[in-house]
């Protein structure tokens, strides 16, 4: 039996981790949770698995949990960073999934790869902040890093079709969002809600919004290229409004793998959980009679500059990937409060990059510092708008 420690697990990932365990109950058994705010959920999700340690946000929390929970659970209730990077450690885990959402996931990721833990990466930003550090460090551990995230679990699975040296690109397919049709002008006007409603994903609120601004393409864009060890230029983005090709592999004898499926989250992380095993899911299969408009065409960097910024900031290195994370998460926390326009979230990041880029992407104290000044700028930058 494989013991599991989840980090956001009252998330979308995290709950879609916990289905897949309920459905193999003698395969996988939780050892640690961790979330944030959501407690209702977090404690029912604690009375269903009996995990041995548990943590939330804050100190607030964990005392809803003390009083919430059967007395036995008084001792292993934890909160804060500390808190969840201790489940990521967690002795009794054999693996870590990391599914918690932004740059709060990079600490306890790296304190999971530190104690020698397998990890399930769903947290795109871990790599993004601090790529070079964390591959460096699972060499350093013989921890495996395994892809949670749809697309990056196709490339996993289309590499195995060749050696990495025969690679000559890698093509992450993004769906477009929900603006994919939108002009330039619409795109000021869009309201929070309609930038949630994802066509064919179920995700978190800062995800789809990220989703809508290709954003969240970018970021995996930066992720890929520590994940597989490819240079950006062997990185190409295609837009496939279908989400049925999830990503391709293109070898230098011009042969192209792909990997389909459902639009489903449950799959990647299945396979991530029993790699190289793969888990009768019962789950319906893919239509291909279904399948005939399948579509591809090339990203509008003019209508979506986010995805321009991510690359600029892979190409530039140093700290100015923590940057773009730190700028977007404040900027997309604004648009959901309805302090600034959709195409306000790129313009202000695309400002706190010019101004934040001092740093050195091999010390962890530069990434932190600058993820800091990021997000104090790009508030200042907010906040002085009418």
């Amino acid at each position: 039996m494989k013991t599991l420690s989840l980090l956001g697990s009252t998330g979308s990932i995290g709950c879609n981790v916990l289905d897949v365990v309920r459905r193999f109950p003698g395969l996988y058994r939780v050892v640690g949770l961790a979330a944030g705010i959501n407690i209702e959920k977090l404690i029912e999700q604690v009375l269903e698995f009996d995990p041995e340690l548990i943590s939330c946000a804050d100190r607030l929390g964990a005392e809803q949990l003390i009083h919430s929970l059967p007395p036995q659970y008084k001792d292993r209730i934890c909160h804060g960073s500390e808190g969840c990077q201790e489940v990521a450690a967690i002795p009794s885990a054999d693996m870590t999934i990391s599914a918690i959402v932004g740059a709060a996931g990079l600490l306890p990721t790296l304190a999971a790869i530190d104690a020698g833990k397998d990890i399930g990466l769903a947290n795109k930003e871990t790599l993004v902040m601090a790529g070079k550090l964390v591959m460096d460090r699972c060499r350093e551990k013989g921890v495996r890093l395994l892809p949670v995230d749809s697309e990056h679990s196709a490339i996993f699975q289309a590499l195995d079709a060749g050696h990495r040296e025969d690679v000559a690109k890698i093509i992450l397919t993004a769906s477009g969002g929900p603006f994919r049709e939108k002009k330039i002008q619409e795109l000021q006007t869009v309201s929070p809600d309609q930038a949630l409603a994802h066509p064919n994903w179920d995700m978190g609120r800062k995800i789809s919004i990220d989703s809508a601004s290709l954003m969240n393409k970018g970021l995996e864009v930066i992720e890929a290229k520590w994940l597989f060890g490819v240079s950006v230029d062997e990185i190409q983005v295609v837009i496939h409004p279908q989400s049925i090709v999830h990503s391709l592999v293109e070898f230098q004898d011009g042969s192209v793998i792909a990997q389909l499926g459902i639009p489903d989250m449950r799959i990647p992380i299945a396979y991530a959980l029993s790699y190289p095993r793969r888990l009768p899911m019962s789950l319906p299969g893919l239509n291909l009679a279904q399948c005939s408009n399948l579509e591809f065409h090339d990203p509008d960097y003019e209508r979506f500059p986010a995805l321009s910024l991510a690359f600029t900031a892979i190409r530039k290195g140093g700290v100015l990937p923590a940057v773009l994370n730190a700028a977007n998460e404040v900027a997309v926390s604004a648009f959901l409060d309805e302090k600034i326009s959709f195409l306000d979230i790129a313009a202000t990041v695309a400002t706190v990059m010019e101004q934040v880029q001092d740093g050195s992407e091999d010390k962890l104290d530069d990434i932190l510092a600058a993820d800091r000044q990021a997000r104090d700028v790009a508030s200042t930058i907010i906040a002085a708008k009418p």
